[in-house]
């Protein structure tokens, strides 16, 4: 092994590791005790720093440009106060296993254990919602703390790494060794997990695909459509996964997750075979763990050895590379003579995403019969949590890899900063932000950031003045109990025009159509408000419907 040895500080370790890595671009609040860090990034052309309004937003900025280059999402932040805005985006990149490495400011190291100004345990407080948490005391080991951190995050199930840096540590001169560069490493199923496989899937009779985000993390896109198109397997994706696999192909089947169909839960009635692809099959994959039962034989593949047996324990549990595990199945010889039952599913899928516009539609539901008409294949989405979205899963056709970014750890304030993220790693796409009014809120000053920085990605926001997710459930269980729920009036035209963004407002279909189009055609950041109604609370209900179904 070669290795670089040079005489710098610590901070600037820090800089040479990144830019080793390539990695473009890095997000922040900027504070005082990680300024030795700013200083060496202004000397290192190479890597763009995008200053946000807020450490959250800096945090989901970064989980979105990682989720779409696959690379580290790097954000700083200043001791506890920042590290504590900012731990939203860390418990995202967890559970939406998305490498990430975020570096946090701490107080000097005299000051420890004095209860120092903005002082916390950042470690010790990081370590449950992190891969890796650790403080560097030493200057000649960063080098050496940054590249392990690089390895962990994208090693096995990705993650966030969480560095605290003493603020006296990062200005140290030392000679640094640098080893090289990270290389991902890609284990493949050994030869009798191959061979059990095989005989599983002989033996099947209606097999069945779960496929989640370890096919986009592994790039398998393409090997899982030969796959899939060799044995004829009906494939449906796990929970905000959507862009795994084209929704236009004849053996795509639909999603799971919320807001699902009742064909859905028959078609996993009727598979007896589940064979799931780089998912931890989530509380919301599996519809609160009730999705598989006695009758299913599992067939799990993750590059994780946790995540096999956590939830369900497979039949074929296999620690592998999702590109690696479909490039070894591959060379199977197999018959399938499950065709004419996975045609049924697909017609089943077909007919229920169907996009049938009627004049008496919601506004929801055209604006996605919209997008899907204007919208180049290659444009990329992203949304935030909240009903709004179930239109967007349900009826949007995700045709191209890398074209769907959400959060499926439900976290609101994500949508459009992610949109930041990703239009700077694929700046030529069109990038589209999706939210609901309470959520879009929560993020709304990085509008700022993304207009300071030209960062022209369209945001729609879906207005109807409530909580709706949170009015829904209340309904359920207390119905016309309404309390906490319904918010304020705001101008999200006005909001946009006041820092420079072009705003819209609108109230009907043609309307849309029209802002829709202008965007499309601007190079600036766009606000288009969707002025939608209250009572239709989610696509398949209403809320005097829920009241209803509650007082019987």
């Amino acid at each position: 092994m070669t290795v670089n040895k040079k005489m710098m500080t610590a901070a600037q370790a820090i800089v040479t590791v990144l830019k080793d890595a390539e990695i473009k671009h890095v997000f922040c609040v900027p504070g005082e005790s990680y300024l030795p860090i700013l200083d060496a990034l202004y000397d290192e052309s190479s890597i763009q720093v995008i200053s946000a309004r807020h450490e959250g937003g800096a945090a989901f900025m970064a989980e979105g440009y990682a989720k779409s280059t696959l690379k580290p999402g790097v954000v700083l932040a200043t001791r506890g106060v920042g590290a504590a805005n900012l731990s939203i985006g860390v418990h995202t990149a967890l559970q939406d296993s998305t490498p990430m490495i975020v570096l946090l400011g701490q107080v000097h190291s005299k000051f420890r254990g004095r209860e120092g100004f903005q002082e916390v345990d950042l470690d010790q407080f990081f370590g449950p919602i992190s891969k890796w948490a650790v403080e560097v005391r030493d200057a000649e080991r960063m080098p050496e703390i940054m590249e392990r951190a690089i390895r962990v995050s994208q090693s096995g199930r990705p993650g966030p790494v969480v560095i605290s840096l003493p603020e006296d540590v990062l200005p140290v001169q030392a000679e640094m060794r640098f080893r090289g560069v990270f290389k991902k490493p890609r284990p493949a199923p050994s030869h009798s997990e191959v061979t059990d496989v095989k005989h599983r899937l002989k033996q099947a009779k209606r097999p069945l695909l779960i496929v989640g985000g370890g096919v986009k993390s592994s790039e398998a896109e393409s090997v899982l459509l030969s796959f899939a198109e060799k044995f004829h397997l009906p494939v449906i994706v796990a929970f905000r996964r959507h862009d795994a696999f084209p929704h236009d192909h004849y053996l795509f089947v639909g999603h799971l997750g919320l807001s699902t169909s009742e064909y859905v839960n028959q078609m996993i009635e009727e598979a007896d075979t589940i064979i799931a692809l780089g998912t931890r099959l989530s509380e919301v994959t599996t519809i609160d763990y009730t999705l598989l039962k006695d009758h299913h034989s599992l067939i799990h593949i993750d590059i994780n050895n946790e995540t096999l047996g956590k939830v369900y324990n497979p039949e074929i549990g296999i620690v592998a590379d999702v590109k690696e595990a479909l490039s070894a199945f591959s060379h199977f010889e197999i018959t399938p003579i499950w065709k004419e039952w996975a045609m049924e599913k697909r017609a089943a899928y077909a007919e229920t995403s169907k996009l049938n516009i009627i004049e008496s539609d919601v506004i929801n539901k055209q604006v996605i019969a919209t997008i899907q008409r204007k919208l180049p294949e290659d444009s990329l989405l992203t949304n935030d949590a909240g009903n709004f979205a179930s239109w967007m899963h349900n009826f949007y056709l995700f045709k191209k890899p890398h074209t769907y970014v959400g959060p499926t750890s439900g976290a609101m304030g994500y949508g459009m900063p992610a949109a930041i993220g990703a239009k700077l790693a694929f700046p030529e796409k069109k990038v589209v932000a999706l939210a609901g009014d309470g959520g879009f809120m929560m993020t709304a000053n990085e509008l700022e950031t993304a207009v300071r920085y030209h960062i022209p990605i369209i945001c729609l926001v879906f207005n109807n003045n409530m909580y709706g997710t949170i009015r829904m459930h209340q309904e359920m269980h207390y119905p016309e109990k309404v309390i906490g729920t319904d918010l304020g009036y705001v101008s999200f035209k006005k909001l946009a025009e006041s820092i420079g963004a072009v705003g819209y407002t609108v109230n009907k279909i043609e309307d849309f159509d029209s802002a829709l189009l202008e965007a499309l055609t601007s190079d600036q950041v766009s606000v288009i408000e969707i002025i939608t109604e209250k009572e239709q609370i989610s696509v398949a209900t209403t809320i005097q419907q829920i009241r209803e179904r509650a007082k019987n």
